[in-house]
């Protein structure tokens, strides 16, 4: 069974036996999540860009963990430079791991590092596949990769003003056309503030669920 947890924000960690993912662990001083950074164990982290609300406490759980961190060349290069376990991937690369395969999918925002770019993920982890959208505008080539991965869960940024807002959102989807879908980066900060009950309703329009899903839950996909 595999297991996906909301920390708040954009953090997210999927867990199947004793295999889990982090993504984007921005844990001190985000104003919504209920976990601390030391408490969290994983095996890998995921880090979509360098700004602070994303790259946040991958160094110190790296570190301690001994997890390694996934991420472009030159977000990886960076941790690397922290003596963090990493691994180099870049936009439009695939590559095999134990839980399955990660994908690194274009996002259209600051890549947070001098010559980086913003990134998203695709991971088929043990059998399910969840897009990870990081912070993204709403970008045509979302149809593509709904064409080349079927896309079990989606976890799309609605919070506007720094990504895309609800209604892009909505046209995420219906580009994606993924089984299911999971707000994230929204509530965070006033100036992020948004519906998520409003955006469900919308999208449930479609036939595609949503899954709202409350700093420190978990749901099982």
């Amino acid at each position: 069974m595999t297991t996906l947890t909301f920390h708040g924000h954009a953090c997210f960690s999927l867990t199947n036996g004793t295999t889990t993912l982090l993504f984007d662990p921005f844990f001190t001083g985000n104003p919504i999540t209920t976990t601390k950074a030391e408490e969290v164990t994983c095996n890998y982290i995921l880090v979509s860009h360098g700004h602070g609300d994303h790259l946040g406490d991958t160094v110190q759980i790296a570190k301690r963990t001994g997890a390694t961190v996934i991420a472009t060349a030159e977000l990886a290069a960076l941790v690397g430079q922290q003596d963090c376990a990493n691994i180099s991937m870049h936009l439009g690369g695939k590559r095999t791991f134990d839980f399955g395969y990660v994908r690194v999918t274009p996002a259209f925002h600051g890549s947070g590092v001098p010559g980086g770019h913003a990134a998203g993920f695709i991971v088929s982890f043990f059998g399910k596949t969840v897009y990870f959208a990081g912070d993204t505008a709403l970008f045509g080539d979302m149809a593509l990769l709904g064409r080349l991965e079927k896309i079990d869960y989606a976890l799309l940024p609605i919070g506007d003003n720094y990504t895309m807002g609800p209604a892009d959102a909505f046209e995420a989807v219906k580009l994606l056309n993924p089984r299911a879908v999971i707000p994230m980066h929204y509530n965070t900060w006033p100036l992020i503030a948004q519906s998520p009950e409003a955006f469900k309703a919308k999208v449930e329009e479609l036939h595609i669920p949503v899954h709202i899903v409350a700093p420190g839950e978990s749901i099982n996909l």
